[in-house]
């Protein structure tokens, strides 16, 4: 049994693009340019627009165009001002929609972006040291600020997101399936996947990779 075709019906639906909000850090170079991948799972091709709160600051390369039906588009974004002043500010860009030809809007999708001074590393290092250090209370009303290493003996262990690798591994099995219209004696029609499924998939798995890479 075939899994019916993803149509796009009158009002909204929604807009995949991945990652859900992107940083810059002022003293790395690598992270001045960021890419956003917009999918398109269905049936019919779309236009897409891509607007920003503070257009003086970025230059978005190919904002608009249209992206054909089953495919996805890198959308890539490089800030343009980068001082100190722009630091831990919020930005917005809007990924706008539209039924191609009609231009009949069908959805939208905001993607935070913002700018940090220093680097990645430094970031992160800074975040680890606020988890390892605990501010105490002051004693006998004496306005003193004081610090410690917390008093367990305890390793600093992010964990595993076991949920994020069992859908990883669901997500590259399921890849790894014929799709539809390939010849496999192997495996059973039912389980041949159409290119629809395996759009889904790849974006899913895009996602996990980041939730795993960040633990």
């Amino acid at each position: 049994m075939q899994p019916p075709p993803i149509a796009v019906t009158s009002g909204k639906v929604p807009v995949f693009v991945f990652p859900q909000s992107i940083t810059f850090y002022l003293d790395d170079q690598s992270t001045h340019k960021q890419v956003l991948t917009l999918y398109n799972p269905y049936d019919i091709p779309i236009k897409f627009k891509v607007l920003s709160t503070a257009p003086n600051k970025y230059k978005v390369i190919d904002p608009e165009g249209i992206l054909k039906a089953h495919c996805f588009v890198d959308i890539v974004v490089r800030h343009t001002a980068l001082t100190i002043a722009n630091c831990n500010v919020v930005d917005k860009f809007r990924i706008k929609m539209q039924e191609h030809p009609s231009k009949q809007g069908i959805g939208k999708r905001d993607v935070e972006a913002r700018l940090l001074s220093g680097t990645y590393e430094s970031i992160e290092r800074s975040n680890l040291e606020q988890e390892m250090f605990q501010h105490l209370p002051t004693n006998e009303g004496k306005q003193q600020t004081s610090y410690a290493l917390t008093p367990q003996n305890k390793q600093i262990d992010r964990g595993t997101n076991y949920v994020a690798l069992v859908a990883g591994i669901v997500c590259i099995a399921a890849l790894l399936l014929p799709t539809e219209g390939e010849h496999s004696p192997r495996i059973p029609d039912y389980l041949h996947l159409s290119v629809n499924f395996k759009l889904i998939f790849s974006f899913v798995l895009g996602m996990v990779t980041i939730i795993v890479l960040r633990l």
